[in-house]
């Protein structure tokens, strides 16, 4: 064996270890908050880590993943195909894929992002969703998508601007605004714990956020919360989406970006 496929085997074992143990996790998080286990979705966050990495993950069945800058979404995208099945040409896709963005969006970014996002998880604002909607209509004229963009409202649960998220007194507006664009679907919220407060206070305001955005739009059923620390008490407080990185992938290779 030589020394490059004696590391895919050894990085393959390591991912294949990781991700039966984040299961077993979910499971038991699942099990513990009266839940069924298919009721929450592993999202493995690939964001850092080699389209390499991504093709492992593809082998060991899964199919969706999380993404956070365009341009390396982008270029992974374009890379999959070729390193899943030898031969196939980039342009083909992977058809049974779905790529999540789930970091903050550039509305410059969105047009792009529009062609391959089968959900972008931080939408917070009028104005990205717009660039947003732009970008899905072009791309469902011009045959590069079949179906709207899924959109999770990003809501802040600390208003913190720099950290990215829609206040919850503006959540309501975006919604509407958000349902009635015809190339996206408003399909749930997302949201990041505030730093210094304990994870369950945060989800169980999440919770009811959710609660109050699923009376107006009972099709908004996504909830995508909980990442390697705090899955077991994103579940429960009703997570459908958890995002794991670092509990799957490891410690983040170190980048010059």
């Amino acid at each position: 064996m030589n020394e490059v496929a004696a590391q895919v085997d050894a990085r393959t074992a390591e991912l294949a270890t990781n991700l039966s143990a984040l299961l077993q996790r979910v499971d038991t998080a699942c099990l513990a908050a009266g839940r069924a286990p298919d009721s929450v979705r592993l999202l493995p966050v690939t964001k850092f880590f080699p389209a390499e990495d991504v093709a492992i993950l593809y082998r060991l069945g899964r199919r969706e993943f999380g993404e956070s800058r365009e341009q390396e979404a982008t270029a992974k995208v374009a890379a999959l195909p070729s390193l899943v099945r030898q031969g196939v040409d980039s342009d083909e896709g992977l058809p049974d894929v779905q790529w999540h963005m789930i970091g903050r969006l550039q509305r410059n970014k969105a047009r792009v992002v529009a062609r391959w996002a089968h959900t972008v998880h931080s939408v917070d604002s009028e104005r990205l969703a717009t660039a947003l909607d732009t970008g899905a209509r072009a791309a469902l004229d011009a045959g590069q998508r079949s179906e709207p963009v899924r959109v999770l409202l990003q809501v802040s649960l600390d208003e913190d601007p720099s950290r990215g998220g829609v206040a919850p007194d503006d959540l309501a507006r975006l919604a509407e605004h958000i349902a009635a664009s015809e190339g996206l679907r408003l399909s749930g919220l997302m949201a990041i714990p505030p730093l210094g407060v304990e994870s369950d206070a945060a989800f169980a305001r999440l919770a009811t956020l959710h609660t109050l955005l699923l009376a107006e739009h009972p099709g908004a059923t996504e909830l995508s919360a909980g990442m390697s620390g705090d899955l077991e008490s994103a579940i429960q407080h009703g997570a459908t989406c958890v995002r794991v990185g670092t509990a799957l992938m490891g410690a983040r290779p170190i980048t010059s970006a």
